[in-house]
C-alpha cells in the first residue's frame, strides 16, 4: 500500500467496530526502507490495549486495515 503523507494529515483514527480513537498526530517511518511503522495518535478516547506514551498512543502500522476518509484499524489485532 502506497500513501502519500499529506494523505494522512489529522484523520480520524477508528477501530472496525467503529470507535473512536482520535486524531492522528504523526507517524514512525523506517528510513532505510521508507516503511511506514507506527500511527502517533492524539487520543480521543481512553483504550487501554494501546501503548501509550507522553499522552499519544503509539498503534503500528501493520494494525492498520483501511485508509479514506478514516484511518482504520483492526480491532482483532488490538486485543492479541
Amino acid at each position: 500500500m502506497e500513501i502519500g503523507a499529506r494523505n494522512l494529515a489529522r484523520k480520524v483514527v477508528v477501530l472496525t467496530d467503529g470507535t473512536i480513537v482520535g486524531t492522528l498526530y504523526n507517524i514512525t517511518v523506517d528510513y532505510k526502507t521508507g516503511a511506514l511503522l507506527n500511527l502517533i495518535v492524539r487520543p480521543r478516547t481512553e483504550i487501554p490495549e494501546f501503548n501509550k506514551e507522553e499522552n499519544m498512543y503509539i498503534i503500528p502500522f501493520e494494525y492498520v486495515r483501511a485508509i479514506k476518509d478514516y484511518i482504520v484499524v483492526d480491532r482483532r489485532k488490538v486485543r492479541s
